[in-house]
C-alpha cells in the first residue's frame, strides 16, 4: 500500500480516536458536576433535619456546622481538583502513546498519555495514563524493544513496539510523529523555538531520558542534580515534586519545601506545580527561612550584597568569602565550644545565708544530669530547678512559722489570745513577707548568673557589631540551634533545593536540621556561583553533609535552553565541564564594541527593534550590577514598555526589561541584551550567567 495512503489512514484514526477522547472527558465533567451538585443538595437536606433536631441545642447546632463544613470542604476539594484536571485536559487531552506487548501476558497495550490521568465511571481501563504512572515511563525510554517499568507489584518485563507523539491545542491535532526520544526529536526541537511567554516549560512532552530517570528515583533516595545552564535542572526537580506527590501523596502532601534563589525566582516558577495539578507546595528561600526563626528586624538586603559582590568590594568580599568557609565553620565551633565550658558562672543556692542547693550540685546539673542539653536550653531547666528548691523551701518555712505560730497560740489563756491575736497576725504577715522578699532576692541572684543573653547580640559581639548581610543569617541560625535547640514550626518530608551551588555547607546542614526531612532533590550548577571563590562548592561535598540519606548523583551536561551558537560562545567563559549544546541552530551572537553614552542607547534601541521584528516577545537586557543597569537606562530612550527590575519582591510579566546579573539566575529570555562595561571587568562566572539567559538571540556590547 502507498505510504501516504497509510499515513492518511493513521491520521484519520487519531482524529477519531481524539474525538472519542474528547466526548469521554465531557462525560466526565459532567460525572463531576453531578457529584458536586449531589453533595450540594445532600448537605442542604441534611442541615434542614440538623436544625429541625437541634433547634432548642445550640451547642448541638455548633457542633455539627464544624463537622458539616469539614465534610462538605473535603467534598469540593477532591472534585474541583479533578475538573481543574478535565478541564486542562480538553485543550490537549495527551501527547504521546506507547504501544507494547507484556511479556507475562503476551497482550498488546496500547496506552495514551497525558499531563492527567482519565479512567471512565464504571470502567477499569484507563482513556488516558498520568505521565507520572509507572508504566507511563515506557514513553520516555528512549529505545523500542525489550524494557521494563515499576510497577507497585514489581518489575514487568515488556518488548516496546512503538511510540507516538502528538501536537494537539485548543483540542486539535496539529501534528504527529513516531520516533524514539532523543535530542534530535521533532517536536522538542518545535518546543524549544519557541518563545519563553509561558516562563518556565511544562516539560512532561519532552522529556529526555536521563530527566525522566531523575524525576522517577524512588521516593527514599534524595536526588543531587549537576547541570549546564538550559539542562532542564530546575522543571525536573518540580516535575519529580509532582511525581512524587503523585505516588505518595499521602505521606508528602503538604510537607513538600522548595527553597531557591529569591523571590523573582519563585514567582517565575510558581505556575509548574499548579500547572500539573498541585498545590500545597511551600516556596521561600534560605533568607526568608531563615528570619522567619529569628528576631532580626535589620539584614542587608539580597540587591545590597549582590551589589557590594559585584562591584569588588575587596574587604566585602574578603569577609563574605571567610563567612561561606570551613574556617569560619570551626570559630563557630570553637566559640560555642568556650560558651560550654564558661559562659555561665555557677554559685550555691542559698536561703537566709542556708545553703540549700551546693555549688557542687549546680555543677553536676549542667555537667552531667543535664548536659545532652544545649547551653540555654539546659540553663532555662536548671533555672527552674534551682527556683523550685526555693519554692520549697519557702513551703517549708512557712510552715514552721505555722507550727510556731500555734504552738505559741496553745500556750496561751484564752484571755490572753484575744489580747495577742491582732499582734500574733501582724507578726505572722510580716515574716511571711520576709520569706517572699528572701525568694524575690535569691532569684535575682539566680538571674545574676543564669540569665543568657539575647543570642543575637552574642553574635553580633562575635562579628565586631559589623552590620548583617545574609552570610551571617546562618551563623546566627546555627547559634540558635545549637545553644536552644529551634525548630522549623512545618512538618516537611521532602525538600527541593534550587541554585544549591550558592549555599554553603553550613547552611545546607542547617536546612536538614531544622526540616528533619528525610529525602531531597538538589539542583544547582558549579559554574554559577555568586561568589567566585576558589575552594569548591558545598554541593560537591553533599554525602558528608547528608550522610544519613541514600544519595544518588545525576550530571545534565545537554543544554536545551539556547542555540548552538549561544551555547558555544558562553563555553569561552567557563574553563571545565563544557556545555554540549542540543542541535539547534539560530544566528551568529552579535558582539558589538562602542564608545558609550548616547551610541550605547542608539544600538540597544536597534537590537530590541531587530528581535521584535523576528518575534521575541520578552527580551532582557542584563548587566553584572543594578547601577549599571541604572547609569544605562539613562541613554535608552523610552520609545516602547520597558522595566527595570531593581527588587526581590518585583513580578517578571513579560516584554522588554532591565536587570542585574543575580536577578537573572534561573530565568531565561527569548532575547537577551549583554552590557559588558569594560571599566568594570565582570568575571567570566558572571558573563557565563548573562548569556545563558538567552533561548534565540544573543548579543554583547562591550562600551
Amino acid at each position: 500500500m502507498d505510504i501516504s495512503v497509510n499515513k492518511d489512514r493513521e491520521m484519520d484514526l487519531e482524529l477519531l480516536k481524539l474525538k472519542l477522547t474528547l466526548q469521554v472527558i465531557d462525560n466526565e465533567i459532567l460525572v463531576y458536576l453531578t457529584k458536586r451538585k449531589d453533595i450540594g443538595q445532600y448537605i442542604l437536606d441534611y442541615r434542614k433535619k440538623a436544625l429541625e433536631e437541634f433547634k432548642d441545642d445550640e451547642d448541638k447546632i455548633a457542633e455539627y456546622f464544624d463537622h458539616e463544613r469539614f465534610v462538605k470542604e473535603e467534598a469540593y476539594t477532591t472534585i474541583d481538583r479533578r475538573l481543574k484536571e478535565l478541564t486542562t485536559l480538553k485543550e490537549s487531552p495527551y501527547f504521546g502513546r506507547i504501544v507494547f506487548e507484556d511479556k507475562e501476558y503476551n497482550e498488546e497495550e496500547k496506552l495514551y498519555i497525558g499531563r492527567f490521568g482519565v479512567t471512565p465511571e464504571g470502567s477499569y481501563e484507563p482513556e488516558i495514563v498520568d505521565w507520572r504512572a509507572p508504566v507511563a515511563s515506557l514513553f520516555y525510554k528512549g529505545s523500542i524493544g525489550k524494557s521494563e517499568y515499576n510497577s507497585p507489584s514489581g518489575p514487568v518485563e515488556v518488548e516496546i513496539e512503538g511510540r507516538r507523539q502528538y501536537i494537539i491545542k485548543k483540542a486539535k491535532l496539529l501534528g504527529m510523529f513516531d520516533s524514539e526520544i532523543d535530542v534530535k526529536d521533532d517536536i522538542l526541537q518545535l518546543v524549544l523555538s519557541s518563545n519563553s511567554s509561558e516562563k518556565l516549560k511544562d516539560i512532561i512532552m519532552t522529556l529526555q531520558k536521563e530527566q525522566d530517570d531523575i524525576i522517577r528515583q524512588p521516593r527514599e533516595i534524595s536526588v543531587v542534580v549537576n547541570g549546564v545552564a538550559g539542562s532542564g535542572k530546575t522543571t525536573v526537580a518540580l516535575h519529580r515534586v509532582a511525581y512524587l506527590l503523585y505516588n505518595y501523596r499521602e505521606i508528602l502532601k503538604d510537607r513538600v519545601l522548595v527553597i531557591g534563589p529569591n523571590d523573582i525566582f519563585l514567582e517565575y516558577i510558581g505556575t509548574v506545580l499548579p500547572s500539573l495539578g498541585e498545590t500545597g507546595v511551600k516556596q521561600t528561600t534560605f533568607h526568608r527561612f531563615a528570619l522567619e526563626l529569628l528576631n532580626i528586624s535589620e539584614v542587608m538586603s539580597f540587591k545590597d550584597y549582590a551589589e557590594r559582590i559585584l562591584q569588588k568590594d575587596e574587604d566585602f568580599l574578603r569577609r563574605a568569602a571567610y563567612k561561606n568557609s570551613e574556617a569560619y565553620l570551626e570559630e563557630l565551633d570553637k566559640k560555642l565550644e568556650e560558651m560550654n565550658e564558661s559562659y555561665f558562672k555557677p554559685e550555691s543556692v542559698y536561703f537566709s545565708g542556708e545553703e540549700i542547693v551546693s555549688l557542687k550540685e549546680v555543677k553536676e546539673l549542667f555537667n552531667v544530669h543535664y548536659s545532652y542539653m544545649p547551653l540555654f536550653r539546659r540553663s532555662e531547666k536548671i533555672k527552674r530547678i534551682l527556683v523550685s528548691k526555693l519554692k520549697d523551701k519557702r513551703d517549708e518555712e512557712v510552715r514552721k512559722l505555722k507550727l510556731e505560730i500555734e504552738a505559741y497560740k496553745n500556750s496561751l489563756t484564752s484571755e490572753q489570745l484575744k489580747i495577742e491575736e491582732n499582734n500574733i497576725e501582724f507578726n505572722r504577715r510580716l515574716r511571711i513577707r520576709g520569706i517572699i522578699r528572701e525568694v524575690m532576692h535569691q532569684r535575682d541572684v539566680l538571674n545574676s548568673w543564669i540569665n543568657p543573653e539575647d543570642i543575637v547580640d552574642i553574635y553580633n559581639e562575635f562579628n565586631n557589631n559589623l552590620p548583617l548581610t545574609q552570610d551571617d543569617l546562618a551563623p546566627i541560625l546555627y547559634f540558635y540551634l545549637k545553644l536552644k535547640d529551634i525548630k522549623f514550626k512545618e512538618n516537611i518530608k521532602h525538600v527541593v533545593i534550587d541554585e544549591a551551588q550558592d549555599l554553603t555547607s553550613l547552611q545546607l546542614r542547617l536546612i536538614k536540621e531544622l526540616t528533619k526531612a528525610t529525602s531531597y532533590t538538589i539542583v544547582g550548577d558549579y559554574n554559577q556561583r555568586l561568589i567566585g571563590v576558589d575552594s569548591a562548592p558545598a554541593m560537591k561535598n553533599l554525602k558528608e553533609i547528608f550522610s544519613e540519606a541514600s544519595l544518588k548523583e545525576f550530571s545534565l551536561n545537554k543544554s536545551y535552553r539556547s542555540t548552538v551558537e549561544i551555547m558555544e560562545y558562553a563555553n569561552r567563559y567557563l574553563k571545565e565541564e563544557k556545555i554540549v549544546p542540543m542541535v539547534r541552530n539560530g544566528s551568529s551572537v552579535k558582539e558589538l564594541a562602542i564608545e558609550g553614552g548616547e551610541a550605547l542607547g542608539s544600538t540597544v534601541e536597534k537590537i530590541i527593534k531587530e528581535y521584535k521584528d523576528k518575534g521575541l516577545e520578552n527580551i532582557a537586557i542584563i548587566a553584572p550590577t543594578l547601577s549599571e543597569i541604572k547609569e544605562a537606562e539613562k541613554v535608552i530612550k523610552e520609545n516602547y514598555h520597558l522595566t527595570v527590575i531593581d527588587r526581590e519582591e518585583f513580578i517578571y510579566q513579560g516584554g522588554v526589561v532591565m536587570l542585574p546579573s543575580y536577578f537573572a539566575k534561573g530565568l531565561e529570555f527569548d532575547g537577551v541584551i549583554v552590557l559588558n562595561k569594560i571599566s568594570a571587568s565582570p568575571s567570566d562566572h558572571i558573563r557565563y550567567i548573562m548569556c545563558t539567559r538567552a533561548l534565540h538571540e544573543l548579543a554583547e556590547i562591550s562600551y
